[in-house]
């Protein structure tokens, strides 16, 4: 199951996010529920500094465990390059990788494992 709650005032194609989801987690194959949520920079903000101490809006959050919920800041995820619905698809494969385990801030090694693939299921998708 996919849940898509957009809090934000941005216009969001949801089709794109779940088409997303679903092939990152076929090619990973894993299953899972995971819930969206379509915030604005105040609202990632003050996620990021909550939970991983950073004072400064971010483009994507993941938080699993028992949640599987990943946070998407459109007006982030603009700044990122010109090409919205691409920037969208990288955020999104970069929140299932988190929530399936990867951390590139763990290691290089673990960088370069995870961003391999987030290229690759970009390529793909």
């Amino acid at each position: 199951m996919i849940e898509i709650v957009n809090l934000s005032s941005e216009k969001i194609n949801e089709t794109l996010i779940r088409k997303m989801i679903r092939n990152t987690l076929k090619e990973e194959g894993a299953k899972m529920s995971i819930s969206v949520a379509i915030v604005d920079s105040e609202e990632i903000k003050k996620l990021n500094y909550q939970y991983r101490k950073k004072n400064k809006a971010t483009d994507v959050l993941s938080f699993g465990e028992d949640i599987n919920e990943i946070v998407i800041c459109p007006e982030e995820v603009k700044k990122n390059g010109s090409d919205f619905n691409k920037e969208l698809k990288e955020v999104v494969i970069h929140g299932v990788l988190h929530l399936l385990g990867y951390d590139h801030e763990q290691s290089e090694e673990e960088a370069t494992k995870m961003f391999n693939k987030q290229n690759k299921y970009l390529k793909i998708n």
